[in-house]
């Protein structure tokens, strides 16, 4: 019921609670993403519509704008389809948010064909109006048979029940397990009841020429999301809401008795940790090559990992259930890629343990079987990789056009030999200097220069006594000329702006110079340096160190080649370390270090001994900055300041504490490693804002992210310089 929408023409304010306005409803399949009924969708204009929703009874009404981005069929004829029943059969669309929301449920989609709901009762949800009020509701159908088509179960005609207006769009829903398994499409207008769409029609969405990341497919991309996001919901410690698993342990209620519900669950978050099939075709030859597997082949054909998975759950005896099970995740683990990201190996390798620890229950045989196939694989993967450069693409690396990211080679000589040579700013930049004045704390002198690659920087402008709401004003005309100093054609300049450590969060990428302007992080990449790096009070480094012994893990880790380190003869050296720490990031692939957040439960940013001792290849990321932490943000910034880091990422959580964080853990640690060296993060980053901005909700978990990038061999004008009281 959480997550049943309802659909509005795209109004603002009051208008949301007349219904008028109201097209029908909807329901969140995914984050971000509302499944519903096209010609309740496209009753909007020009593809617009707004998604009113309740976090839980009695909260109220949130809403949030949304655009279709896929009908099916989507050669319909939009025009006068917008009454019920009129819009050609399976009749589904995709709404995706424009702006990203965190704090909605989503359904639990059942992966098994809809051929087996042939008989019985379903329930349904959805909104409608009453007395001139609109309400949700809910109610029981019965399955009364199939209406045809080019498929038997393009539509499911469901009676016993009147169906009001505005439900349309509204899921459907088996009551033994709980799991939504179509969409309402039209009520009957001669008897009670109507007609619902299955889920498993989503298949049929247009199947990209090449898929070159997850999000290019928009079926993958959807119940990736889907499948991610309850395996992160199961796993977050900090949330007290009831999960989908949570229920359905209760009940006892599972597909056959092969996978309990937190089983199922987690197999299915590891499967959507990987890169989907190549093809249907490549999926159907692995369900093929399965002992046993004797299922006919379900229409629409399976798509993606979940949907194979679904086709094995009525094809084995009991006994034989799990054997299928596992071999199947074996064969998915181990299938050729259409696209490889920095976290699958990861994500494999997070496959093989749920294996083998399902495989506890089976007889010692088959696990040793088990265990064969694994190391023979991977000894299949190792000669593959020695005879063939390995490409990389997705994570946040920039893209030459939407949606097409430029293929890296890992390593090589050429390329490690560019990285080094290169600096940050291989080109001149921007860059914005921000000093706030002590005794007036809304207040900031300020100055605007070009910086050029060799370290010379030119002062444009500066003034004094701005109150910080007013800089994007102040700021327009200095910023705009420094730009046309830098900006080439079809390569906007970097923006440096160099901040007090606790300043660094303030949401530089976010302002706009102009009514209606894109915000600066959209237009050009924009980081940040901390200015005051070596002013901060001589207490906060004890009060941060808490005298902690540094590891082994820098070294154990490959952070002390001799390449990198010559100069750090004295551990008591910071600059020396940072300056190290630099020339590793830009000469090797990057690893993210998640430090103030566990699988969504909070924890203390280590201390600057303890930060010191990680290896030279880290990137600090703070998934919780903005919220409810044992330490501050700026005292959390300042230990990664004193521990000689110059490369560190965080996202501003604006009060969003029980938000799921799986996604951004996940986005940064393949965002940070693709790239092959530090120097593209800058235009990655930038990347990921101008996506956050068109609505690729892909990208949603970036939100409010910011990237420190604060080269120590380009000091700051003034750096080091010796104070005196005047």
């Amino acid at each position: 019921m959480a997550a049943t929408v309802r659909i509005h023409r795209p109004v603002v304010g009051y208008a949301l609670e007349e219904p008028d306005t109201f097209l029908g409803s909807g329901f969140f399949v995914a984050p971000n993403w509302v499944l519903t009924c096209a010609h309740v969708a496209c009753g909007g204009e020009g593809g617009e519509v707004t998604v009113v929703y309740e976090t839980a009874p009695g909260r109220g009404t949130s809403a949030a704008p949304g655009r279709v981005v896929a009908t099916l069929p989507d050669r319909a004829d939009r025009a006068g389809r917008a009454l019920a029943g009129n819009w050609p059969a399976p009749d589904l669309a995709l709404v995706q948010l424009t702006e990203p929301v965190d704090d909605h449920e989503c359904v639990y989609v059942s992966e098994r064909p809809a051929a087996y709901y042939g008989e019985g009762r379903v329930l349904y949800a959805g909104w409608t109006e009453n007395e001139g009020r609109l309400q949700v509701l809910d109610g029981t159908l019965t399955v009364q048979g199939t209406i045809g088509g080019w498929s038997s179960d393009v539509q499911m005609r469901l009676g016993d029940n009147d169906l009001p207006y505005g439900v349309s769009g509204g899921p459907v829903i088996d009551p033994e397990r709980g799991e939504v398994i179509g969409v309402l499409k039209a009520r009957s207008d001669h008897r009670p009841g109507g007609t619902s769409t299955g889920i498993e029609q989503l298949r049929t969405l247009r199947v990209p020429a090449a898929a070159e990341a997850e999000h290019s497919d928009l079926y993958q991309a959807v119940f990736h999301a889907h499948d991610r996001y309850h395996r992160d919901r199961q796993r977050h410690p900090a949330s007290r809401r009831q999960t989908w698993t949570d229920v359905q342990g209760r009940l006892g209620a599972r597909p056959g008795r092969t996978l309990s519900p937190d089983e199922r669950i987690q197999l299915l978050g590891r499967l959507a940790e990987l890169p989907p099939p190549e093809s249907t075709r490549s999926l159907l030859d692995i369900l093929d090559s399965l002992p046993d597997f004797q299922a006919p082949t379900p229409l629409p054909a399976p798509r993606g990992w979940r949907d194979g998975l679904g086709a094995l759950y009525e094809s084995a005896s009991d006994d034989g259930a799990l054997e299928l099970v596992l071999d199947y995740a074996m064969r998915a683990m181990s299938a050729p890629r259409p696209f490889v990201v920095p976290s699958t190996p990861d994500a494999e390798k997070a496959l093989w343990v749920w294996v083998w620890q399902a495989a506890q229950r089976l007889s010692a045989r088959y696990r040793s079987g088990l265990a064969e196939q694994r190391i023979e694989r991977l000894r299949r993967r190792d000669e593959a990789e020695r005879d063939a450069p390995d490409t990389v693409s997705g994570g946040l690396h920039p893209t030459d056009g939407p949606g097409r990211r430029k293929p890296h080679r890992r390593g090589g000589p050429d390329a490690r030999a560019r990285a080094r040579s290169v600096g940050s700013v291989a080109r001149p930049s921007a860059l914005l200097e921000l000093v706030r004045r002590g005794w007036e704390p809304d207040r900031c002198d300020w100055s605007v220069s070009v910086a050029a690659p060799g370290g010379e920087v030119v002062r444009l402008h500066e003034a004094e006594r701005t109150p910080l709401a007013d800089l994007p004003a102040q700021l327009a005309g200095p910023l705009g000329e420094a730009f046309r100093h830098c900006d080439e054609p079809g390569r906007p300049a970097l923006l440096q702006v160099a901040l007090p450590h606790a300043l660094l969060g303030l949401e530089v990428d976010n302002w706009q110079l102009a009514p209606g302007q894109e915000p600066l992080g959209a237009l050009r990449p924009v980081v940040v340096r901390c200015s005051d790096r070596d002013r901060l009070p001589d207490e906060a480094f004890g009060a941060y160190g808490g005298g902690g012994e540094p590891d082994d893990t820098a070294e154990a880790d490959g952070a002390g080649g001799a390449d990198d380190l010559d100069d750090v003869d004295d551990l008591d050296d910071l600059d020396a370390e940072r300056r190290a720490r630099w020339r590793w990031l830009h000469a090797h692939r990057a690893k993210a270090e998640v430090l103030d957040c566990d699988e969504g439960l909070r924890k203390p940013v280590p201390t600057v001994e303890q930060l010191r001792a990680l290896s030279h290849g880290t990137v600090p990321v703070l998934c919780r900055y903005g919220d409810l932490r044992y330490e501050d943000d700026a005292e959390a910034l300042a230990r990664i300041v004193l521990g000689g880091y110059g490369v560190a990422l965080w996202r501003r959580r604006r009060g969003r504490a029980d938000a799921v964080c799986g996604e951004f853990h996940r986005g940064t640690i393949d965002g940070i490693a693709e790239p092959p060296s530090a120097q593209h993060l800058p235009e990655a980053v930038h990347d990921l804002r101008m996506r956050l901005r068109a609505g690729r909700t892909e990208s949603f978990w970036a939100d409010g992210v910011a990237l420190l990038y604060d080269d120590p061999h380009q000091p700051l004008p003034g750096t080091g310089d010796l104070l005196e009281a005047p």
